[in-house]
């Protein structure tokens, strides 16, 4: 395996601050980048678009303005206010550290790099970040983006979905880093893989700061950049849903403790692409009687190794005491009750189906 050149490494750093510092978006947590805040934004944005985090970002400080409120939360309330965002393990880890900071640190996280990947939920990239952004310390940040910038700028033949080769380039990064700017030069790293340096497509080379020092482009050849393993095949489940409603109400149920989407609550729903008969036979398996079908098509989800090939059903019916349905209005379920991204086809139809009362 060759090894990556690193030697020009150090050539970047004043052109990126500089292109930084003239470009980089206004983002809130950059404006007012309190540890609990950066900590915040990055679990929010890992597997997620800046766009998408802005909305839930504001809404999830209203409710839980700091570490000891987010401590101290129900698990139906973080639900709640995670609903859409998807990846649940990250809110739920977010609590777990928060508890630990509350207990161990007085509910402040620590200004240690170290100590930060001790938390539940704080892996290397995000310590760093932490580090970094909110406390100034010369800490590298790398996540894909920056491997992405990075391999390019030196054309690194090195996979870098190994763990050696992640602990190189941070090495590397540590050594160039501007020691009293470490959280601008993070930050421009990772905006630059965000904004310029793309995934998946052409990066936009002609307004990109490291074009004249980035091998790759020198090569004219920036997409073979970085070389890292091929994702598996997703498997694939089809599943049939049911919105199920009666006397102005939706019925509901939790998911299981443990799994996929664990303690979410979902509409009914069976394993395959059921028809208007199956269905109708499923129902009254599940205590209830269809007094109305009505198609609601079809919909797709797709988690990290899962695609879920849905098929809907709007049903009328009258609850059974043998159905194990929890019914709820709208506005409990809007207000109350945090059903996965995942149905959300299924969930945008409940307007047209159901009044606001």
């Amino acid at each position: 395996m060759d090894v990556t050149d690193f030697s020009e490494l150090p050539r970047i750093v004043t052109p990126l601050l500089a292109w930084y510092r003239g470009t980089a978006r206004a983002l809130p947590w950059r404006s007012d980048p309190k540890p609990y805040h950066v900590w915040l934004s990055e679990i929010m944005l890992q597997q997620t678009r800046v766009e998408a985090v802005k909305g839930y970002y504001h809404r999830f400080l209203q409710k839980l303005p700091t570490i000891a409120a987010l401590a101290e939360a129900d698990e139906e309330v973080l639900l709640k206010l995670w609903e859409g965002l998807g990846y649940y393990n990250r809110v739920r880890n977010l609590q777990k550290a928060a508890q630990v900071v509350v207990k161990e640190y007085g509910g402040e996280l620590p200004a240690d790099y170290e100590a930060l990947l001790k938390l539940p939920g704080i892996g290397r990239y995000t310590a760093g970040a932490i580090s970094s952004i909110a406390f100034g310390l010369p800490c590298p940040a790398v996540d894909g983006n920056v491997l992405r910038v990075i391999a390019r700028v030196t054309a690194s033949e090195e996979n870098t979905s190994k763990e050696p080769v992640k602990r190189n380039f941070e090495s590397a990064l540590a050594a160039s880093m501007p020691q009293n700017d470490a959280s601008a030069f993070n930050q421009a790293l990772m905006e630059l893989g965000a904004t310029v340096c793309l995934p998946n497509g052409a990066p936009r080379c002609e307004v990109c700061p490291l074009s004249h020092i980035c091998k790759a482009h020198q090569l004219g050849n920036e997409l073979a950049f970085p070389l890292k393993d091929q994702k598996p095949a997703r498997r694939i489940e089809q599943r049939t849903v049911f919105v199920v409603l009666s006397e102005n109400r939706v019925g509901i149920q939790k998911r299981p403790p443990k799994g996929l989407l664990r303690g979410l609550w979902e509409f009914p729903s069976a394993e395959g692409k059921l028809d208007r008969e199956a269905a109708i036979c499923y129902l009254k398996i599940i205590g209830l009687t269809a007094h109305n079908l009505v198609p609601l098509g079809d919909a797709k989800h797709i988690f990290t190794h899962l695609e879920w090939q849905m098929t809907g059903f709007a049903v009328e019916c009258t609850p059974c005491s043998d159905c194990a349905l929890t019914w709820v209005t709208l506005q409990q379920l809007r207000e109350e009750y945090s059903l996965p991204g995942a149905l959300k086809a299924y969930t945008a139809a409940l307007g047209s189906l159901l009044s606001e009362k």
